[in-house]
């Protein structure tokens, strides 16, 4: 084969191996809620982790066996939010306090009773490492500052971590605002 037979197969090989990642570390980041998609149960069904094996509940019913599908889904405990801040901020907007009061709610529900939760920010590449590093920190301290000075979350529940610009989920467009967001894990 010639040299650039070889170079354009790699190539093209190499175009769905990189979208094919992209995909796989969007989902591993759990799902992204925008304000307008934030509902007290969805957070619930993500942050919730699954029961342990054998604690299902007897039944009487038939069960069916069913063909798994064979989409990824997210793993259980994780939803990003797209809570904005003002560029260089850490202050909270009414549009934030509004997705935090349904985040409270969901963190007190029964469900999610007894569960820790890390907050994570996440910042754009705008900035330095150090001064992203810092904002993301202070941002992931705001959440959790609200929720639990204002909204009744128990601090003993809550960690906030700044992680920087190191985990944007969409890479093509740096400055996108899904990579400027607050993650929210469940501790196993």
């Amino acid at each position: 084969m010639s040299r650039n037979v070889v170079h354009h197969f790699a190539k093209s090989l190499a175009l769905p191996a990189l979208a094919l990642l992209v995909c796989a570390s969007a989902l591993a980041q759990g799902p992204v809620f925008k304000p307008s998609q934030v509902t007290e149960g969805a957070l619930i069904d993500a942050l919730g982790l699954p029961p342990a094996a054998g604690t299902e509940p007897p039944s009487r019913s038939i069960r069916m066996s069913v063909k798994p599908t064979t989409a990824a889904k997210p793993a259980p405990g994780k939803a990003s939010l797209l809570i904005t801040f003002a560029t260089g901020s850490a202050e909270l907007t009414p549009e934030t306090v509004r997705t935090l009061e349904i985040l409270a709610k969901a963190l007190q529900s029964d469900r999610l009773t007894g569960l820790g939760f890390r907050v994570e920010g996440h910042a754009d590449p705008r900035g330095t490492p150090d001064m992203n590093q810092k904002l993301s920190q202070e941002r992931a301290q705001a959440v959790v500052a609200y929720l639990s000075g204002t909204l009744g979350v128990s601090t003993e529940r809550l960690a906030a971590i700044g992680k920087g610009s190191s985990e944007p989920i969409n890479p093509d467009h740096p400055d996108a605002a899904e990579n400027r967001r607050v993650t929210i894990v469940t501790n196993r």
